[in-house]
């Protein structure tokens, strides 16, 4: 392979940024558009009935359609290397695990957990969960052997049990191995299920999309009252870390997988010089690509269903006229497939919105994982665009260098950040920007931009966290 896939990066990067940015901002005296649409503001309390999407509903989906683009190089590189299959479900396995503890570790450890209201034993502890997350899932950068770098590891975790099993937290809660973050628990799920389906048909893409309608039936039918689907697949083993629902997200990791292949096929292939001329080409598709992206959030949101279907078939239609016909070895070519694949998956998701009482993030509807798998693919190619072709590598490396070390920036608010300007007394003063919409978008962007810089600082000097 003769270069990174920045692209993938710049839209890992891009997904955790905006996650963290999110849940930074003052949602509360933000419009509706600025939360997630079924927790509109100001009480944010959650009613599934509401339908629509906002950016804020794009940002896990992004993620976990990097995940699964990430597959073919992460597992297809070792695959190429000659390890089994047997050894790779083994990895898959051992990476989710180490996620779910990395879900049940932070989760005790944010400073409201420990103590209500929050102090500097508080502030203290999670400063401390933040480092000892450092041997636990970073090579220390030394020459050292093999053995006392899994002595150091196990020493770290060795370490986090002991403060999770000692530790008192408020409210007079527990240590429970059921309270664990949501979103990197799923992710862990993610992990295991979306990379053994990968590993088992790496080389039948045909299969896997059999394997996807299959357990799409399934979901159908788990919610019929007294079926043996229902019976079955709403008890877990190990209910703490498995959830049959869980698995619904494979809709849009597994169509990641897809863009990663053709991403990865490019990038091994040689090509010719690429035509000047493109350009113009470069610049209108990103036109068309970011247009695709906000009809459908600002047509869905506002439920205008006619009207973005319209406008969103046009676009997808300019798009088709731009990049058909291109030779294989034009990067023009690249953009097509990824694009052919996003838009029927985009079309195919709007189809079926009605379906389920129209798109909804939670709970989580077919029309949500279509149509934010085509507009992650939209994502990609403009990210392709900016970072690989125009070669915007310098205005763009806060979001790549954020994608190389995304635990670091999911964390990093929470442990760190918070603490920090808690123990300096400087968090008091931020609350003056509670005050109006824009002082409370400040607030996250302030916060996110730290966060932003603490992630590009250890992702400069190679400290990695890597499960």
């Amino acid at each position: 392979m003769n270069q990174r896939a920045l692209a993938l990066d710049a839209l890992r990067g891009y997904a955790i940024i905006t996650m963290v940015l999110s849940a930074t901002i003052i949602s509360s005296i933000l419009p509706g558009w600025m939360s997630h649409a079924q927790t509109p503001p100001p009480d944010h309390i959650f009613n599934p009935e509401i339908p629509g999407i906002t950016w804020v509903d794009l940002v896990f989906p992004f993620f976990l359609f990097a995940m699964g683009a990430a597959f073919p190089f992460s597992i297809g590189r070792h695959a190429e290397k000659g390890r089994s299959k047997l050894l790779l479900s083994y990895d898959a396995i051992k990476r989710g695990i180490q996620l779910t503890f990395f879900a049940i570790f932070i989760q005790h450890f944010y400073p409201y957990v420990l103590s209500s209201p929050q102090d500097l034993r508080s502030w203290l502890l999670a400063i401390t969960c933040f480092i000892v997350l450092f041997p636990m899932f970073m090579r220390i950068p030394y020459k050292l052997p093999e053995k006392v770098h899994t002595a150091i590891k196990l020493i770290a975790y060795g370490i986090a049990i002991i403060m999770l099993l000692t530790v008192q937290y408020a409210n007079g809660r527990s240590f429970s191995l059921y309270f664990s973050n949501i979103i990197i628990l799923i992710l862990a799920n993610m992990a295991i299920f979306g990379s053994l389906l990968y590993i088992f048909t790496m080389h039948n893409r045909l299969l896997r999309i059999c394997i996807l309608i299959l357990l799409g039936a399934l979901m159908i039918s788990k919610d019929i009252e007294d079926s043996w689907v229902e019976h079955y697949l709403t008890s877990s083993p190990i209910p703490w870390m498995y959830k049959f629902e869980y698995l619904e997200y494979l809709f849009i990791v597994i169509p990641g997988s897809f863009a990663g292949e053709i991403l990865k096929k490019w990038l091994s292939e040689s090509h010719e010089n690429t035509n000047p001329t493109n350009a113009k080409t470069g610049l209108i598709l990103l036109g068309v690509l970011f247009s695709v992206i906000f009809v459908n959030l600002y047509c869905l949101y506002n439920r205008l269903l006619e009207i973005n279907m319209i406008i969103t078939i046009l676009l997808l239609v300019t798009g088709y006229l731009l990049l058909k016909g291109k030779p294989k070895t034009d990067v023009r070519s690249l953009w097509y497939k990824l694009f052919d694949l996003g838009s029927f998956f985009l079309l195919l998701g709007l189809f079926i919105e009605p379906f389920q009482e129209g798109i909804k993030k939670d709970y989580a509807t077919f029309s949500y994982f279509f149509v934010t798998s085509g507009l992650a693919f939209m994502a990609l190619i403009a990210f392709h665009i900016i970072c690989d072709y125009f070669k915007c590598v310098r205005s763009t490396q806060f979001l790549i260098q954020s994608g190389q070390n995304p635990m670091i920036a999911y964390v990093a608010t929470d442990l760190l950040i918070y603490p920090v300007l808690n123990i300096t007394g400087i968090m008091p003063l931020l609350k003056y920007l509670y005050t109006s919409p824009w002082l409370g978008f400040l607030h996250g962007v302030l916060l996110t931009s730290l966060t932003i810089l603490i992630t590009m600082f250890f992702t400069r000097i190679k400290w990695f966290w890597r499960t």
